[in-house]
């Protein structure tokens, strides 16, 4: 699966929790006075907790040991106001953050998908889209969660564990010293916990983005999986992938309970023993029977902090490797715009000169996929563009709107270099319709404006008329029926006019077509060839071709062959001295028959 991840190792042993929670804080910034809030009532009200203790001590030494039940009501009137405090301090902080965490996950979210759309189509193949769905999804609430509960308990628990430390101290030191025997240990080993469980949580979060990559295939490919009958296959690369999550889920859960059964146990080891000194300590008058009550008090309030200390560290390294993950993509490069150009120079149409290109991960001793291509596309001009299969021919019209970067050379539209030109007002000159439409769980409407969002309605309909898209006025909606996701209610040929009626719909002044019509039959073809020949006129177009049927659409042809522009010229003049281009349009060699009687009744505009 293609993906950018890093290794567990790296993910783990080089990487601080602490340094990765806090590259949260630019978001946390905007809420950072609801988080202290949410702090300041959170430690009030498990301070309120340690103050039952005490007040404990007193009922002991004071109404119970003198027999004054006078003196036990007010101490018992003290008791319930603490638990108030503490319940209605818990319920402020949860109302306080939120509404503020929501929409701090949202603006989290948002930039990540901002970024998405900034990033390079390279990127994007790389990484398999579960990925990325698990980043915008799981580990945002993973993050949000944090903030959210762990973190306002890791500074409360912190502050109480140290608030009760030296309550207990001052109640008595030798009992103290007792229950902070563990303290070492526990040290130990949350550290040896911590290096494990981050491994297993990064593994873990990653699994759960190929698991969502897995599903989202089997759902986009359903077609292909009955039609073929590989859907048990599939069930069974589901099926090992779920156990592979499985096992980590396990380990995770194993790591925690050996933490949790440690910093369980230990403490109520040190907490019996402190009993048995103390009820020795009182037995020979060294302590009273209260300051025991109380201390043991004191003791069992500071459970929850020490006890959570597990959890609290598990949802951290989580929490870390969730933001991890996130800034991976935020961290990527981008392509630099630095185009300012608004306008165009004088009519001079498309040039490509010493264009060379290589995708990023081929291998080095390959040559280059384009070499060189040297190319004019006269103003107001159709050229076609053909060659065998894998020649380049999709790539090359992909660096016209920048979908890649050119690796050397120029290319020019009307006399401008497109890199001097803001990607975005590039993409309003240059349209483009690809072999394989896609469309999006929208309405007709919607698919069909992203060519041009402000297109009025008439211009709608003229962009359906030239695709020959009538076959949206028998859908339930018209133009406002949804066609569901990836446009999979239609067929093959009515999304294939769909994207060419979006490429048109904005009267680009160039247009790009990549075999637009290969899923049509002879007959639509026919007819949205005759209406695009409208559309050509007015613009400079490139259009991909296989078919003679398409190539008579150009004023002229370029054959690509070996990574360059082997032959440039009319559809007739290349049938006769380009062998290549011979066999490109008929299989053969020398002209056949038809190819001479394609030449010969063809025209061209």
């Amino acid at each position: 699966m293609a993906e950018n991840r890093q290794d567990d190792d790296t993910a783990t042993g080089h990487r601080s929790t602490v340094r990765s929670l806090l590259r949260l804080w630019p978001y946390a910034r905007a809420v950072r006075r609801r988080l202290a809030v949410s702090v300041a009532a959170a430690l009030v009200a498990m301070l309120s907790v340690l103050g039952v203790p005490l007040v404990l001590g007193r009922i002991v030494d004071g109404p119970l040991a003198e027999h004054d039940l006078s003196g036990l009501w007010p101490l018992i009137g003290v008791l319930l106001v603490l638990g108030l405090v503490e319940a209605t301090l818990f319920y402020t902080r949860r109302v306080v953050l939120a509404r503020p965490l929501a929409g701090l996950e949202t603006a989290m979210r948002g930039d990540l998908f901002a970024k998405l759309q900034r990033l390079p189509i390279s990127f994007h193949e790389r990484w398999g889209s579960g990925q990325l769905l698990s980043r915008a999804t799981a580990d945002m609430y993973t993050m949000r969660l944090f903030l959210a509960f762990p973190l306002v308990f890791l500074v409360v628990n912190s502050v109480m564990f140290l608030v009760g430390t030296a309550v207990m101290f001052t109640q008595d030191w030798r009992l103290a010293l007792i229950i902070l025997l563990p303290a070492v240990p526990l040290f130990v080993l949350t550290r040896r916990f911590e290096a494990g469980y981050s491994g297993a949580s990064r593994r873990a979060q990653d699994q759960n983005g190929d698991l969502a990559t897995v599903i989202e295939e089997s759902v986009l490919g359903i077609r292909i999986l009955k039609a073929f009958g590989r859907h048990r296959s599939m069930a069974e690369r589901f099926r090992a992938q779920a156990h592979d999550l499985r096992r980590t889920e396990l380990r995770k859960a194993g790591l925690l309970a050996n933490l949790w059964a440690v910093i369980v146990g230990l403490p109520e080891i040190a907490l019996g023993c402190a009993l048995a000194a103390g009820a020795y300590l009182v037995a020979h008058d060294e302590l009273s029977a209260g300051t025991l009550v109380a201390f043991l008090s004191t003791a069992l309030a500071l459970r929850w902090p020490v006890e959570s200390l597990g959890w609290l560290l598990a949802y951290a390294n989580e929490a870390a490797t969730a933001a991890d993950r996130f800034f991976e993509v935020l961290d990527e490069p981008e392509t630099a715009d630095p185009g300012t150009a608004e306008g165009l120079g004088a009519p001079d149409g498309i040039r490509f000169t010493g264009v060379r290109f290589r995708y990023p991960d081929a291998p080095d001793d390959t040559p280059d996929l384009l070499a060189g291509i040297d190319l004019h596309i006269r103003s107001g001009e159709t050229m076609a563009l053909v060659g065998a299969t894998g020649s380049g021919k999709t790539t090359l019209t992909a660096l016209l709107p920048r979908l890649y970067e050119a690796g050397a050379g120029t290319i020019t539209l009307d006399g401008l270099d497109i890199r001097d030109l803001p990607r975005e007002r590039l993409r309003e000159l240059v349209a483009v319709a690809f072999e394989e439409p896609t469309l999006f769980s929208a309405t007709v409407r919607e698919n069909v404006l992203m060519g041009a969002p402000g297109a009025d309605d008439q211009q709608l309909r003229a962009a359906l008329a030239t695709a020959q898209a009538s076959f949206v006025d028998k859908l339930p909606d018209g133009v406002d029926t949804e066609v569901g996701e990836q446009g999979l209610s239609l067929s093959g040929g009515q999304r294939q006019r769909l994207a060419l009626a979006r490429a048109v719909v904005g009267e680009p002044a160039f247009l790009v077509l990549d075999d637009p019509l290969s899923a049509l039959d002879v007959h639509t073809e026919a007819l949205v060839e005759r209406a695009l020949r409208q559309v050509l006129g007015a613009t400079t177009a490139l259009v991909v071709a296989h078919r003679p049927s398409t190539v008579l659409l150009a004023d002229r042809v370029a054959v690509l062959s070996d990574g360059r522009i082997e032959a440039v010229g009319t559809h007739q003049d290349l049938l006769r001295d380009c062998a290549h281009y011979r066999e490109l349009m008929s299989g053969e060699s020398a002209p056949t028959p038809e190819a001479v009687l394609v030449s010969e009744g063809g025209t061209t505009r």
